[in-house]
């Protein structure tokens, strides 16, 4: 019998427990990369296409980058690419809308949110190079500014008189 009440209370106390955060509803107002970090450096997920609907599950307070949730994928999406409604209008997405709309701010661990979204990405293999935030970019760079330095001397030696 103390069980029936216990379970009884138990569901009526659960009405009043605060509820858990909902993804806020926007658009796409480009075709936009999804990216799989708050920065364009980042490698790009999937494309969503202009006019898309998304679900922010949350946005960096030190940046204007959210996390979305798009066809089946999560990503970062810059908020000047976002719009949502707000007092009856369309508004781009920004830290001054982020309580009104019940949009939480979060914060961004790689080692975690790859783990969760990324692991069958090819890019996920190099994780530990972005955790370091050497970035995809330095290397690339480097690597390219090597092999066209390299060509240079090679045609440099091809032109010296023999």
């Amino acid at each position: 019998m103390k069980s029936i009440w216990f379970a009884a209370a138990l569901a009526a106390s659960a009405g009043g427990l605060p509820a858990v955060a909902e993804a806020a509803p926007a658009f796409s107002t480009a075709n936009v990369n999804m990216r799989s970090g708050p920065s364009t450096q980042y490698p790009a997920v999937i494309v969503i296409p202009s006019g898309s609907r998304v679900n922010i599950q949350g946005c960096l307070s030190s940046a204007n980058w959210c996390d979305v949730a798009f066809a089946g994928y999560r990503g970062w999406v810059s908020g000047s690419y976002l719009q949502t409604t707000y007092s009856q209008r369309r508004v781009n997405v920004g830290p001054q809308y982020y309580r009104p709309l019940g949009i939480p701010t979060v914060t961004f661990s790689i080692g975690r949110y790859w783990d969760d979204h990324y692991r069958s990405r090819p890019f996920y293999r190099d994780r530990d190079r972005w955790r370091d935030g050497d970035g995809w970019r330095d290397d690339r760079r480097d690597r390219d500014r090597d092999r066209r330095v390299d060509n240079r001397r090679d045609r440099d030696e091809d032109r010296r008189p023999r």
